[in-house]
């Protein structure tokens, strides 16, 4: 009886070591599970770290990209504003030079046009002075024309006193011939 007692408690120890042994196996599959999870959850937060670091790093390039873009797109818009400027610079120039060719192209049409005037001046200056000298030779042409004409009739006029003192002359003779005559002739 005392052995069945025994044999009784002991079954009892036994599935109390084995209940201890459940709870323990259970206890362990729970730790296990709960490390298991832990796990899982750290590589989770380890892999969305991982993941957000990526995207971090795919952020900070995108950045840096959009950064070296604006500055690329700064520096073209730099270079085009230079580059128009300069060409604005360049047309500037041209136009200048060409109002300054313009310029001495008027000045000198207008040199030209003062020395044509100059000219037509002199021109009609030497014709009014060949005019002049025209009317100044016609007039001494005028006045020799008259001195000849005086001159002519001032020897038409002495050639007549010449014909009627000859004239006279005859006379006298006539009369100093018929003088000279014999009274009986003359009767």
């Amino acid at each position: 009886m005392e052995r069945e007692r025994e044999r009784e408690r002991e079954r009892e120890r036994e599935n109390e070591r084995e209940r201890e042994r459940e709870r323990e196996r259970r206890r362990e599959e729970r730790e296990r599970k709960r490390e298991r999870r832990e796990r899982r959850e750290r590589e989770r937060e380890e892999k969305r770290e991982r993941r957000e670091e990526r995207e971090r790093e795919r952020e900070r390039e995108r950045e840096r990209e959009r950064g070296e873009k604006r500055e690329r797109e700064r520096e073209e818009r730099e270079r085009e504003e230079r580059e128009r400027e300069r060409e604005r610079e360049r047309e500037e120039r041209e136009r200048e030079r060409e109002r300054g060719e313009r310029e001495k192209r008027r000045e000198r049409e207008r040199e030209r046009e003062r020395e044509r005037e100059r000219e037509k001046r002199e021109r009609e200056k030497r014709e009014r002075e060949r005019e002049r000298e025209r009317e100044r030779e016609e007039k001494r042409e005028r006045e020799r024309e008259r001195e000849r004409g005086e001159r002519e009739r001032e020897r038409e006029r002495e050639r007549e006193r010449e014909r009627e003192r000859r004239e006279r002359e005859r006379e006298r003779e006539r009369e100093r011939e018929r003088e000279s005559m014999s009274p009986s002739l003359a009767i």
